[in-house]
C-alpha cells in the first residue's frame, strides 16, 4: 500500500469517528427541522476565522439566525443551554461577526439560536428543543456591531 493510500485510509477513518457522525447526524436533523419551520439555510458548518465554526447559518425574513446545534444521546448528558457557557458564546459571537465581515453582510437584525437533539442515528425519531434568541451579541463585539 502507498504512503499516499494510506494516509487517504487514515483520513477517511478519522472522519467517520462515530462522536462526528452522531454530530453530523444531530446538524442535519436540526436543519430539517429548522426549514420545516420557516428557516431558509445559507450555509451548515460555516468555518469563520482561523479556529471559529458555526454549526448553521439561516435566514428568517430580516434576520440572520447563528445555530449552534447540541447533540445527546439521552436526556442524562445535560441540558443544551449548560454546553453554551460564556467562553463558548463569545467564540460563537466572535465566529458571527468574522462571517459577517467576510461575506460583507449587513443584516437588520442577527440572532442566536440554540437547537438540542436528543437521539442517535438508527434509533427512535428524535426530540427536538429550539431555543429561540439564546443569548445576545457578546458585549466585546457589540461596539462593531
Amino acid at each position: 500500500m502507498g504512503a499516499g493510500r494510506w494516509i487517504e485510509q487514515l483520513f477517511r477513518m478519522r472522519r467517520e469517528a462515530p462522536h462526528l457522525a452522531s454530530g453530523r447526524w444531530g446538524e442535519r436533523q436540526a436543519a430539517r427541522f429548522l426549514k420545516a419551520n420557516g428557516v431558509k439555510i445559507v450555509g451548515k458548518r460555516v468555518r469563520a476565522g482561523r479556529h471559529d465554526e458555526i454549526d448553521i447559518v439561516g435566514r428568517e425574513g430580516q434576520t440572520l439566525v447563528f445555530v449552534e446545534v447540541k447533540t445527546r444521546r439521552n436526556e442524562t448528558f445535560g441540558r443544551p443551554f449548560s454546553a453554551v457557557d460564556r467562553e463558548k458564546r463569545r467564540r460563537l459571537s466572535r465566529a458571527a461577526v468574522a462571517y459577517l465581515r467576510k461575506e460583507k453582510i449587513e443584516p437588520e437584525h442577527i440572532r442566536f439560536d440554540v437547537v438540542e437533539v436528543v437521539g442517535s442515528p438508527g434509533g427512535e425519531p428524535p426530540v427536538i428543543r429550539h431555543i429561540e434568541n439564546a443569548f445576545p451579541l457578546d458585549s466585546a463585539y457589540r461596539l462593531w456591531w
